[in-house]
């Protein structure tokens, strides 16, 4: 009789531990299932490869044609040192290089004087869309010609997947995918000016309007590369309605170098927090 009312005191207390033991287990098998699956992004499309070998570490709709925004600039910036155009010579910013289409906001006052070097790293750094239009509208045959650069330089890449429609990014006919993007990365960094001026935190530069001095002060349009917590050797972001944020750049996680395609987050930080959740899935798969 004790024995048989032993076993019905301690039963509850036996069943309480192997319910939770069991869902202890389900919660560490759900967990490890998840970082098997990868990493749980906001942004629609995505792509983080290898830099080293090429190996596709992640990939979300990696396929999926996309509108990419101010991504644009890096093929502007390499049409344009491929060009061989001087660098250090001057260049005003006109009328006609004022956004009309979606009444972006600049800096660069119509007048203002600067040399080409100096309106490419604020294309690059600060994705200044005055400064992008402006080079492409002085280019040797102006910007048709410019446009046609850009195209035969993606298909020369084999970014067949690519449409290039103007120099800034606001057009969302400009358009491409992760894969593509990554081939235009890769080649991106292969140029140290592109490299320099895509990672440089900040930027103070006088010039002038007409006669009269002016200071213009710039800041990374990517926070990341203003963290000491990340080591980026390549950075362009980019934003329009129809493109969501846009982030791609080459970056080491881990002691690898990698390329980081970003495209169609929504939320002003999404991206960027996409891109720690990156890191932080490829440091805990790391551990295993």
């Amino acid at each position: 009789m004790y024995f048989k009312t032993m076993n019905r005191a301690v039963f509850p207390s036996v069943l309480l531990i192997f319910i939770l033991l069991f869902s202890l287990l389900s919660n560490i098998a759900s967990v490890e299932a998840r970082s098997n699956a990868g990493p749980r992004l906001k942004s629609r499309v995505a792509i983080v490869v290898d830099q080293t070998n090429g190996e596709i570490i992640y990939e979300k709709n990696a396929s999926d044609v996309a509108p990419i925004a101010s991504v644009t600039k890096l093929m502007t910036a390499m049409v344009i040192i491929d060009s061989g155009v001087p660098l250090l010579e001057s260049m005003t910013i006109a009328k006609a290089d004022i956004d009309r289409y979606k009444g972006s906001q600049s800096k660069l006052s119509v007048g203002t004087t600067l040399l080409r070097a100096e309106v490419l790293k604020m294309a690059l750094m600060a994705s200044e869309n005055r400064a992008s239009a402006a080079l492409s509208r002085v280019f040797p045959g102006g910007k048709e010609v410019f446009v046609q650069a850009m195209n035969e330089k993606a298909k020369s890449l084999g970014m067949n997947q690519t449409v290039f429609v103007d120099s800034t990014g606001l057009r969302p006919g400009n358009v491409s995918s992760g894969l593509d993007l990554v081939k235009m990365a890769v080649a991106a960094y292969e140029y140290p000016l592109i490299r320099q001026y895509t990672t440089t935190s900040s930027f103070q530069l006088r010039a002038k309007i007409g006669t009269r001095p002016v200071r213009l002060d710039y800041v990374n349009s990517n926070r990341l590369a203003r963290s000491s917590r990340w080591e980026i050797g390549l950075s362009k972001t980019g934003y329009i309605s129809e493109s969501g944020r846009c982030l791609v750049m080459q970056t080491t996680i881990l002691d690898k170098p990698v390329i980081m395609v970003l495209l169609d987050s929504w939320g002003k930080l999404t991206a960027l927090g996409d891109a720690g959740r990156v890191r932080r899935w490829m440091e805990r798969a790391k551990k295993k």
